[in-house]
């Protein structure tokens, strides 16, 4: 372990939620095929661990967006640094995130993918942060963990580039 970075959710439990939400996923779309979308670069280790544990066919499919404005405040516009590799007309969405806080990056996605008519479009996300909520029409279907407002690292998550390949979620100390 960092020794700047205290655990907040082990590998552990980690696992047995993922299991849960992979379990919950395949009931639901039982009968249906399911296609993921995965929101990059944080989103990728989730993803793939929820992919292994539901049991429908699966398709994935890959975004890069960035909310872009001054500094390190979003203008609540999005920018496609990567657009999806096939339609999703007619198909039932799942997107796929690491983590949501304001919710506005996330809110203009989900105008932008509905209006390419896919059959249902829900989100699923490892992390939330409901008290950062700025915009509340962002409803999250499927919640890993809710985690308090602190600088989280690990599973995906990272500061600068680091700390991504960590196999729990932790609390970075300044």
């Amino acid at each position: 372990m960092a020794d700047n970075i205290s655990v907040l959710i082990s590998e552990e439990e980690l696992d047995k939620r993922i299991r849960e939400l992979g379990a919950q996923i395949s009931r639901e779309y039982e009968g249906k095929e399911l296609h993921m979308i995965c929101v990059l670069k944080g989103g990728v280790f989730f993803m793939v661990e929820l992919a292994k544990r539901i049991t429908v066919p699966v398709s994935l499919d890959f975004m890069a967006v960035s909310s872009y404005g001054s500094g390190t405040v979003s203008s609540g516009s999005i920018r496609i640094k990567k657009d999806l590799d096939e339609s999703i007309e007619g198909k039932d969405v799942l997107i796929v995130e690491d983590i949501i806080d304001s919710g506005r990056t996330l809110s203009h996605l989900l105008s932008l993918l509905r209006t390419r008519h896919p059959a249902s479009i829900e989100l699923c996300t490892m992390l939330d942060k409901p008290e950062r909520r700025e915009v509340k029409d962002v409803h999250v279907r499927y919640t890993g963990f809710v985690v308090p407002d602190e600088f989280v690292v690990g599973y995906g998550l990272d500061y600068d580039q680091k700390y991504r390949n960590l196999p729990y979620i932790g609390v970075l100390k300044e």
